[in-house]
């Protein structure tokens, strides 16, 4: 059986509380933000948060506000569920892979379409 590193495993639990957390913050509708992945360092000391939101520009923009002006409660909060020693440091990235996933799709679909289309 394969030893996984502590570092991946924390970064899970953060993900799972980090998904808790946001789903509580007030001026965010958290149906339209999800928690993609969590990259921690193996020192435990810096986090990268890779979140997607479910709409258009306007809530894409709007859940990046929220979620870096409530950057200081999210990690008290991380800090009260986790028993660590040292809570990282977090930040937030937007993660666009579905929109790729996406665009690759339809350009598939479209040259499935001139190949029926012939």
């Amino acid at each position: 059986m394969k030893d996984y590193k502590r570092s991946q495993r924390v970064a899970v639990l953060i993900q799972h509380e980090c998904a808790d957390i946001i789903r509580d913050l007030k001026d965010l509708n958290a149906a339209i933000v999800t928690i993609m992945g969590v990259r921690l360092t193996d020192d435990l000391l810096t986090c990268a948060i890779d979140y997607s939101v479910f709409g258009g520009h306007e809530e894409k923009e709007k859940a990046a506000k929220i979620l870096n002006a409530n950057l200081k409660e999210i990690r008290h909060q991380l800090a009260i569920r986790l028993n660590l020693r040292r809570t990282p440091t977090i930040s937030f990235y937007y993660d666009d892979t579905n929109e790729k996933a996406s665009k690759v799709f339809d350009i598939l679909k479209k040259i499935e379409d001139e190949k029926t289309n012939k």
